[in-house]
């Protein structure tokens, strides 16, 4: 077996969602392979920018025969980068959400989750970019029942939005129609912490810029069909397998999104992960067209694209029809859980690695 060193974004005890999901959620399948996947470094405290307590030299007496550094970068990692490539130990630069051209030339392979990722950086960088996906965590849960009927003020169907953030508007519909309610599962106190969830809302609403903007922050904490749900990385399946439709609405208008190196708003280059595990639950998805989501979206065939309010409540009349909900959920599980599967994600990143192995065995 060849050892695989990774060093990590996150504690492998306490992991943040990419370092679970990028990372310790392939070894499993790295281990099919034929490798050896060893934390070789993880911090207390997730760090993009850490202060590394390994050496080259102590990696290449363990008999690493290659690193993978998972989103992390800075002068520390850079050096790491610089020794073991010195020492004939293949590296690896696994990034999410990030464009870092100097941690790819640094690099033997940079792995990215996206195709769009892979066409921002440099043509002469082009050769040594390979894409694997985040990697679907749950594909044994799918919706518990499609409901046969069309929604009404009484009788709401149900949408589910998953984010880590803690919205304070609901982007671009602003608010559902009266025959839907929605569920925001984020980064909210749970609903038994009272005081919290004040306390939450009264620094949401100091953060408002002026007062159009508060008076909309409390008609969106008011709204009774606009439910908050703390996020559990448990409970947050369970939430999708009673939903009747999957929404992504993203703000693409507004500055909250910080550009990326000036140039491309950060809100482009996100993975498609939240979009096909609602798919994969068996849910019919509309989502706002991003990149990530336009390479896996048919549109009306296993899920919708809007940009628009407008384009938003015409995709979710048409939603409102029990057998178009059904078939639409039914093929965007199908188009996803091989496509995006761990195993699948495991063997592509395997792939990476054989052929870096083989390369500089020859």
């Amino acid at each position: 077996m060849s050892s695989i060193g990774f060093i990590l974004l996150s504690s492998a005890r306490f992991p943040i969602p990419s370092t679970r999901i990028a990372a310790l959620n392939t070894f499993p399948f790295l281990c099919e392979a034929g490798f050896e996947p060893r934390v070789v470094f993880e911090p207390t405290a997730a760090t993009e920018t850490p202060q590394l307590s390994v050496t080259g030299r102590r990696l290449a007496e363990a008999g690493i025969r290659a690193v993978v550094f998972q989103k992390v970068h800075g002068p520390a990692v850079e050096a790491l980068a610089a020794e073991c490539r010195a020492l004939g130990i293949r590296t690896v630069y696994l990034v999410c959400d990030l464009v870092e051209p100097r941690m790819a030339a640094l690099t033997d392979a940079t792995v990215v989750v996206t195709e769009f990722l892979r066409s921002l950086y440099p043509k002469e960088l082009q050769a040594k970019i390979h894409v694997v996906h985040d990697g679907i965590e749950r594909p044994d849960i799918t919706v518990a029942a499609y409901n046969d009927h069309p929604g009404s003020p009484n009788r709401p169907l149900r949408a589910v939005l998953v984010t880590s953030a803690e919205l304070d508007h609901l982007p671009v519909l602003r608010a559902p129609p009266p025959w839907l309610e929605v569920e925001i599962v984020g980064s909210y106190p749970r609903a038994t912490a009272r005081w919290q969830r004040w306390r939450q809302d009264r620094w949401a609403l100091t953060r408002q810029a002026g007062l159009q903007q508060r008076l909309g922050f409390l008609r969106f904490a008011a709204n009774r069909r606009i439910l908050r749900t703390a996020w559990d990385p448990v409970a947050v399946y369970e939430c999708l397998r009673q939903a009747d439709i999957g929404i992504i609405p993203v703000d693409t208008t507004t500055q909250v999104h910080a550009a990326l190196d000036g140039k491309v708003p950060s809100w482009q280059v996100k993975s498609e992960n939240r979009l096909t595990m609602k798919m994969c639950v068996g849910l019919p998805v509309i989502a706002t067209p991003i990149p990530a989501y336009e390479s896996v979206i048919e549109q009306g065939r296993n899920g919708f694209l809007a940009k628009s309010r407008q384009e938003w409540i015409n995709m979710l009349e048409a939603l409102r029809d029990p057998a178009t909900r059904r078939d639409v959920g039914i093929r965007a599980r199908a188009s996803v859980i091989e496509r995006f599967s761990m195993k699948e994600q495991g063997r592509l990143l395997a792939e990476v690695l054989t052929r870096l192995l083989a390369a500089c065995s020859a």
